[in-house]
């Protein structure tokens, strides 16, 4: 049998324990299945006192993941500290240049500094694994690095985050407000203490960069993202969607267009029939759409210790079955200087179709003029509701929903703009875009 390839592992949060406990009690099933042994060699962790149910006997101990990354008897990185720069990147410099192979499940750091550390891999040799950064345990990049090669990638989208899609799901069956919703979700695990990164997109936004760098052959450009959260969607939207016959998701969404790539997460309302609509609680979904194959949706567990640590064992599994003289995959699927400088499409060109709530005062002619206003910025109305009030609701602003055929951003946003200066409007507008799919 080939010679152990000796791993070291950096943060040993829950992701890096559970790890640490597969790649220990699976031991004899990985050496059959891959052909060598995989043996943890070294850890390192900021609390070396911490009980972890861990038996670290005859691993070394580093207090400092860069020294790690230099000295440590290891063929294979494993980077489970997380965030976009420092200990993180420096640890991932040091390994690449050392000429280790790396695995990790940081979307923050490959999201900016993505295409630097896979220019310093393919400088060195060596293998950068990530299929953990992108929607947990689905195997989504060697999906598309790998099984896709060939098809022409057309546009790519889904639900990359457990927390916005599991309060989303249940503001929906439980008819609860988006602030409860969010504390539940707390309460349980789903959220941080702190739960604006998800909930604002961001968290979406790195992800879905990742996947455009992949589909469309262009550098990774995470600032480039156009980026809703959910934090404006009410009960009332929730309501309306339903009754419209769509579910609200907060999607990320990459295609190619006539003028560059449009990378957009936002709250989208996608047909209640369609696969992408049936995705609930914390699971993840993606669609990507292609010339050869058409469309393939994988969907499975996006977070959690043990839905990562799988993800991650595949990347050491992966490194473990290559062999000396071997052709690596490129990391982002072609060579870092292959990749296309990344045009931005403006987002103000997008077209589809648009959920618009607008609460107005309860006056003659503002249905009227609503709907005029629509027309004169040529946008083609699917329907026009004014919903009634509750049986005994005092008088006070009546609300007014708009569907629309597919158009662009930039005229929904002038007839908007142009209603607002109406003077009858009771609140902010909610504009939500529709996300027509394939199979629905």
């Amino acid at each position: 049998m080939t010679d152990a390839l000796k791993i070291g592992i950096a943060g040993l949060g829950t992701v890096g324990a559970a790890l640490f406990q597969i790649l220990k009690s699976r031991h004899n099933l990985l050496a059959d299945i891959c052909g060598r042994e995989i043996v943890i060699t070294a850890v390192c962790a900021r609390d070396r006192s911490r009980d972890r149910g861990l038996n670290l006997d005859g691993v070394v101990w580093f207090d400092d993941p860069v020294a790690m990354a230099r000295e440590a008897d290891i063929d294979v990185f494993v980077e489970l500290i997380g965030g976009e720069g420092d200990p993180a990147l420096a640890s991932a410099t040091a390994a690449l240049t050392a000429g280790r192979h790396f695995v990790t499940a940081n979307k923050a750091m490959l999201a900016q500094h993505g295409v630097q550390l896979a220019k310093l891999a393919e400088a060195h040799g060596v293998l950068l694994n990530f299929e953990a950064a992108v929607a947990g345990g689905i195997p989504v990049i060697k999906a598309m690095r790998e099984s896709l090669t060939g098809n022409a990638v057309t546009r790519i989208y889904g639900i990359m985050n457990g927390t916005c899609n599991y309060i989303l799901t249940r503001m929906e069956h439980e008819n609860m407000g988006f602030a409860e919703c969010l504390a539940e979700a707390q309460r349980l695990g789903y959220a941080e203490a702190d739960p604006a990164f998800d909930i604002d997109g961001n968290d979406t936004a790195h992800k879905l960069s990742i996947l455009t760098s992949l589909a469309f052959g262009t550098e990774i450009a995470a600032d480039e993202v156009y980026i809703e959260g959910i934090t404006n969607i009410s009960i009332d939207d929730i309501h309306a969607a339903d009754e419209l016959g769509y579910r609200i998701k907060l999607l990320g969404v990459s295609q190619r267009t006539a003028t560059g790539i449009e990378q957009r997460v936002h709250p989208t309302m996608v047909p209640k029939g369609s696969m992408i609509a049936q995705v609930e609680g914390v699971t993840n979904a993606v669609t990507i759409e292609a010339d050869i194959l058409g469309e393939l949706m994988l969907s499975g567990p996006g977070a959690g210790g043990a839905a990562t640590a799988s993800a991650v064992l595949g990347d050491i599994a992966d490194i473990a079955k290559s062999r000396p003289g071997h052709q690596h995959a490129p990391a982002l699927g072609r060579p870092a200087d292959k990749l296309e400088p990344y045009v931005k499409a403006q987002i103000q060109s997008h077209e589809g179709g648009y959920f618009i709530s607008l609460k107005v005062d309860d006056r003659t002619g503002v249905f009227a003029s609503i709907a005029t206003l629509m027309a004169s910025n040529e946008i083609s109305l699917e329907s026009i509701v004014q919903r009634a009030r509750p049986a005994g609701a005092d008088a006070g602003p009546q609300t007014v929903i708009l569907v629309t055929h597919a158009t662009t951003e930039s005229k929904v946003r002038a007839a908007v703009d142009a209603i607002k200066r109406e003077g009858y409007l009771a609140g902010d507008p909610q504009v939500i875009r529709i996300e027509r799919t394939r199979d629905n």
